[in-house]
């Protein structure tokens, strides 16, 4: 891709950042996102949510709150229109939930369903939280669970029970305003929303931006219930390889971690959580928020130190 330069172009794609910014005036820029997929659960109105949820994090990541979102939708002859109605219905939905007018959209005909938003959202130019600002001393909160690539994958082949299936699309539908507005009361380095590169993609992405090494600290990192069952019969997402192609041997890896572990740490995700780097004083005062304002799983998964040898230990 060409490369823009503007002083105004606060973020753009130079560090795999999840969202431009560009600065309006001293105090408002604004923050554009735009992600869509094809259908990874059968209920049409849930994907709907799952995809307009995950189209909106990318605005929480950076700190901002989602403005105007915008529908992207492309759609086969052969499907009955009303199940695109339950798709909009859906995103619909968690566009209102999240603060955000729907004003409008572009639709394709298409062999496949997909979907999703193209979002704006405002923040303050001083206040933008990029993914490669960590520093040595910082520690790493991981504000949703992993497992959603592979529970996806599951579902596709009819494997899982429909509480196991619950459990997965809470995770995936729940928003990252929680996450966001408790980040946005303390002081963070580094952000980030863990999605299709999975936690070791993102963070590979994090510690190479900031010239650091993350430590990641296997066991400590929440997991959907169910998800090593599936990992452990070899349901593996296609994604979870290439995410290991694109790390490469920049992840280093302790013998105490199994293949099954590794496994969900490549797994990609579907609207996951926020993986925050910030000074270990900061986080304590975030966990304390976060216990009394988040439903999902979360935890303290790592810390941050000077660049060894690789980008990621994983002990």
């Amino acid at each position: 891709m060409p490369k823009f330069d503007d002083e105004n172009l606060l973020v753009g794609f130079d560090k795999s950042d999840d969202a431009a910014v560009y600065k309006i005036n001293g105090d408002t820029a604004i923050i554009q996102t735009l992600d869509f997929f094809t259908p990874i659960v059968d209920d049409p109105y849930l994907f709907g949510q799952i995809a307009a949820t995950n189209s909106l994090s990318d605005v929480y990541a950076m700190g901002g709150k989602p403005v105007i979102a915008m529908n992207i939708v492309g759609f086969p002859k052969y499907l009955d229109i009303k199940i695109l109605g339950e798709i909009l219905k859906g995103g619909a939905d968690k566009v209102k939930e999240a603060g955000a007018l729907l004003i409008g959209g572009h639709s394709v005909e298409d062999d496949e369903p997909k979907y999703g938003l193209s979002v704006t959202g405002f923040v303050h130019p001083e206040k933008v939280i990029t993914n490669s600002g960590s520093k040595p001393g910082d520690v790493l909160i991981l504000t949703k669970p992993l497992g959603s690539g592979i529970l996806s994958t599951a579902i596709k082949a009819d494997l899982l029970e429909k509480e196991v299936v619950d459990r997965v699309v809470k995770v995936m539908n729940t928003l990252n305003c929680e996450a966001a507005e408790g980040m946005s009361q303390v002081t963070v380095n580094a952000c980030t929303d863990v999605t299709g590169f999975g936690l070791i993609g993102h963070v590979f992405e994090m510690a190479k931006g900031s010239g650091t090494t993350f430590i990641i600290e296997s066991e400590k990192v929440p997991v959907i219930e169910g998800t090593f069952d599936m990992a452990s019969m070899g349901i593996i997402p296609g994604g979870a390889y290439k995410n290991m192609g694109f790390v490469g041997n920049e992840a280093s890896f302790a013998e105490s971690v199994s293949i099954d572990r590794q496994n969900v740490l490549y797994d990609p995700q579907t609207s996951g959580g926020l993986l925050i780097s910030l000074p270990e004083k900061e986080a304590v005062k975030l966990m304390e928020i976060y216990e009394d304002t988040l439903d999902l799983e979360f935890a303290l998964i790592g810390r941050v130190k000077e660049k060894g040898g690789t980008f990621i230990e994983v002990v």
